[in-house]
């Protein structure tokens, strides 16, 4: 796997969401906010305080990158709900690398997930080849979206022996297709008490974000924002746009997600792109002796449900006090499929599952998770739950086994034979929709954007990336390759030379550009 695979594929969980049923006004609203309303101005002229980042890491990796002294750290406050700005407050980790040259501004980052760190994303950002042009010109900027990372207060849903027995799935979130209501019930009421209420995790959708995000822009001293959105990015940056088109100088959204569509067309069309990367893993490994899939790649759906479907009523030992099971190992394939220098790694880990073996698949899973050294989680998947109910459209039980049967349709692979009865695994959140479907309706005043979609990309099929480039009016980077994403950090020269030049330049990138990896 991949170092850096978490911001170049950060999980699909975006991917496999939508939206609710109620929210107050000032979330659910999709009116624009062009200007910050008088009972916002404290929030808007604030200085952040920054210091060292030292203190603000919240997982092994960032304790080293976070030493870094050239790294500035700051906390952000904003309010809880943007319709009552004289209530509750929360504060948001913010992280900037400042430019190596005489800055234009502020370029905001965020890479995806939803919830994986902003702040991480940016400290990380210098070690990608794609990344010294844009540091002369731009102070790189990440933020962790509210109630994750270092922001706080934290999202807490599931113990850690919960995460640890997968009650919570990197891919498919907790799998509605296994959930009692009850148990749908149980875990929104224990999100909220985790977390600090029902009020806090009624306010962690795109909606509230996108309005973190202008209040971070003003603050940080820019008229306009600069911004990089990657997988869910897209969707944070789709939502910012529809609401302040003008405030946009350029925006880059890569590993797109159509805002047309709802949550039905989106996971079927994603699980399809699923069981079009496993055929191609499939259709290389057959060509290699040993093959765990076999030498017909159109044998190997068959043949991965022999290796794991086993694990549903047996799952394998691993070490002295873990085991691998049925959902772990399915998800681990799933993360290993989002690029394809990394299925050499998934046929390793399905060669040591034959042979009885599950290390390799349990580590791919503890990766995904965020398992750190100390055995304790990260609350990312947590956030993007949360995340995820915010933003996500309701669906009866009727609905949702219905849905998940065309998914199955979709992407046989990964059917694991049960034929169960599904629940909309947030039906209980305490709030309704941030997001209306399409979510973005006008995009009238908004500059030119760039949309970068890969033609083989697994959780972000190229069509969509089509969809978000025509509902935006934003040019469309085509780029050939079986990978999530390919701007900045895949370390193409193409790509990024085009990426770099529309953000420094703020002009339109040339017409149907293409690349390939």
């Amino acid at each position: 796997m991949s170092r850096f695979a978490r911001f170049r594929r950060p999980l699909a969980v975006a991917l496999l969401s939508s939206v609710l049923v109620g929210c107050s006004a000032s979330t659910a609203s999709t009116d624009r906010v062009d200007e910050a309303l008088p009972e916002l101005t404290a929030f808007y002229d604030q200085k952040l305080d920054y210091g060292s980042c030292a203190g603000f890491a919240t997982t092994d990796r960032d304790v080293k990158a976070f030493a870094n002294k050239q790294l500035q750290c700051a906390r952000l406050t904003v309010p809880l709900d943007y319709g009552n700005p004289k209530g509750r407050t929360i504060q948001l980790g913010v992280l900037k690398v400042a430019a190596t040259g005489e800055p234009k501004g502020s370029l905001v980052v965020n890479p995806g997930g939803p919830a994986s760190s902003g702040m991480s994303f940016a400290a990380q950002l210098k070690d990608f080849k794609g990344y010294p042009r844009i540091a002369r010109q731009f102070d790189v900027v990440g933020f962790d979206m509210r109630g994750t990372g270092a922001s706080t207060p934290s999202v807490d849903c599931l113990t850690d022996a919960e995460r640890r027995n997968d009650l919570l799935m990197a891919i498919n979130l907790f799998g509605g297709e296994t959930w009692t209501e009850n148990e749908t019930r149980r875990v929104a009421a224990s999100c909220a008490d985790g977390s600090g209420g029902a009020d806090v995790i009624s306010h962690l959708g795109s909606r509230d974000t996108a309005r973190d995000m202008d209040l971070l822009r003003a603050v940080l001293g820019d008229e306009q924002l600069n911004y990089f959105g990657f997988s869910y990015g897209t969707r944070l940056g789709a939502v910012y746009a529809q609401t302040f088109p003008g405030k946009v100088r350029t925006m880059v959204l890569d590993g797109a997600m159509d805002p047309r569509l709802g949550i039905e067309k989106r996971m079927v069309d994603q699980y399809a792109g699923f069981q079009q990367a496993f055929d191609a893993l499939a259709t290389d490994c057959a060509r290699a002796a040993g093959c765990p899939l076999g030498t017909d790649p159109a044998k190997a759906t068959s043949r991965f449900q022999q290796l794991v479907r086993p694990l549903l009523d047996r799952p394998l030992p691993v070490g002295t006090d873990r085991r691998l099971t049925y959902r772990g190992a399915v998800e681990a394939v799933l993360f290993g499929l989002y690029h394809s220098t990394d299925w050499p790694t998934v046929v390793k880990a399905l060669t040591e599952l034959a042979a009885g073996q599950g290390r390799t698949l349990l580590a791919i899973r503890d990766g995904a998770h965020e398992l750190q050294a100390d055995g304790r989680y990260t609350n990312m998947l947590e956030g993007a739950f949360a995340t995820h109910c915010n933003d996500r459209e309701r669906l009866s039980p009727q609905q949702e086994t219905a849905m998940r049967r065309q998914m199955q349709a979709a992407a046989p692979f990964l059917d694991d034979g049960r034929n169960r009865q599904a629940r909309d695994i947030c039906e209980h959140w305490p709030a309704g929709p941030s997001l209306t479907y399409p979510y973005v309706t006008d995009t009238d005043g908004l500059p030119p954007t760039l949309v970068v979609s890969v033609t083989g990309d697994p959780a972000s099929p190229h069509q969509h990336g089509i969809g978000l480039a025509k509902t935006l009016g934003a040019g469309l980077l085509t780029v050939d390759g079986k990978q999530h994403g390919a701007a900045l950090v895949a370390g193409n020269d193409c790509v990024d030379s085009i990426v770099a030049t529309y953000l420094i330049d703020a002009k339109a990138a040339p017409a149907d550009a293409h690349c390939a990896l």
